[in-house]
């Protein structure tokens, strides 16, 4: 449908965004805006019954084709078993609530496939609540909520990656939870001259971080959320 004349600028222009976002200069700034307000945030303090959510973050098959947790979810469970340590410590009685289901439709729901970690890392079964239905972050928040309803607790603690936490505060906000957000990992850009897979990756998961920022916004000014 296009002229030969529109066709060669829009070739180069695409190339040219490719290697913006493969080498960095237009994804660290994009990974930044998601990641922003998460740089400073204090330790968590622990209440005489504390809950510990951990969000999901998807799953994948393995070279054995075994399913396991993504590589952004391994530093969730390690920093969520860290936090269970450290509340156990205090004496407090504390409990892990697994938030995940089942989006990308494989053999088991990202809470399920979570949990031997978990358990691997100290933390007892007895003390682990599976939240295993949720397909968005939104979901994750109104089920978690809906868990905690009739439950009285005195300290909340959220676990996600850096550039995922202000949408998941958002959404658990929403649902009248007022969550400790702790940051299990950030994502970084290498910026240079060479393209890198990486940077595309992370590109990608920071613009549907800030699309889904705008999207609540949106929904909620229509009075959908």
């Amino acid at each position: 449908m296009l002229t030969r004349r529109a066709r060669i600028p829009l070739a180069f222009a695409a190339l040219a965004l490719f290697w913006l976002l493969a080498a960095g200069w237009l994804s660290a700034p994009l990974l930044y805006l998601a990641q922003r307000d998460t740089q400073s945030l204090a330790p968590p303090t622990y209440g005489a019954r504390t809950v510990i959510v951990l969000l999901g973050g998807g799953t994948r098959y393995d070279d054995a084709h075994r399913l396991v947790p993504r590589a952004d979810v391994l530093p969730r469970i390690a920093t969520t078993a860290a936090i269970y340590s450290a509340c156990k410590q205090t004496g407090a009685r504390c409990e892990v609530v697994i938030s995940g289901g089942n989006p990308q439709h494989h053999e088991a729901a990202e809470a399920d496939n979570y949990l031997p970690y978990l358990l691997q890392k100290q933390v007892p079964r007895a003390d682990v609540v599976l939240e295993n239905r949720s397909l968005t972050t939104y979901e994750n928040a109104r089920n978690v909520a809906a868990l905690l309803q009739a439950e009285r607790y005195d300290a909340l603690i959220l676990v996600t990656s850096a550039y995922h936490m202000p949408r998941a505060l958002l959404d658990f906000h929403h649902f009248g939870l007022a969550p400790q957000p702790v940051i299990s990992s950030a994502r970084h850009v290498q910026v240079g001259v060479l393209p890198r897979y990486e940077n595309l990756v992370s590109a990608n998961i920071a613009l549907h971080e800030l699309i889904g920022l705008a999207q609540f916004y949106v929904y909620r000014s229509l009075g959908w959320f």
